[in-house]
């Protein structure tokens, strides 16, 4: 549970700081502090939904990550729908998902090899202590 509380946030984070930066090269200066808590909810629902996704293995690794990535995109196109979100063209929106997706994936490799060391290095720690009480 915990680690979902903080995917949710890290994404919310980062959807939040690329609007920002999106928002100031195009010129956008009308993101509303309504528009920061539905991104809120959009990013609850997104979490929620890949979650459910996940319970459906595919082999391939590539089409789990094209299906999250469309799932992520239609949540947005629903909210921007939803919510009025004209302000923000279509594209800029595209884009921002995309790159927020792929910038989670690079966490979630890093976090993965990170976690796979920890095993590994218990592993050798266990097999050390057998080792030794066996000798």
């Amino acid at each position: 549970m915990k680690r979902i509380v903080l995917d949710i946030v890290f994404t919310y984070g980062a959807s939040i700081t690329i609007l920002a930066l999106f928002s100031l090269f195009i010129g956008l200066e009308t993101v509303t502090v309504v528009m920061v808590f539905e991104l809120f909810g959009a990013n609850i629902i997104m979490h929620l939904g890949i979650l459910l996704l996940h319970k459906l293995e595919t082999p391939y690794l590539i089409l789990e990550y094209l299906i999250d990535t469309c799932y992520v995109i239609i949540v947005l196109v629903v909210f921007w729908k939803i919510f009025n979100w004209y302000l923000i063209p279509f594209w800029l929106l595209i884009v921002s998902a995309v790159v927020v997706y792929i910038f989670t994936i690079i966490l979630d490799f890093r976090t993965c090899r990170k976690e796979t060391k920890m095993i590994n290095e218990l592993l050798q720690k266990r097999d050390e202590n057998i080792d030794n009480s066996v000798s």
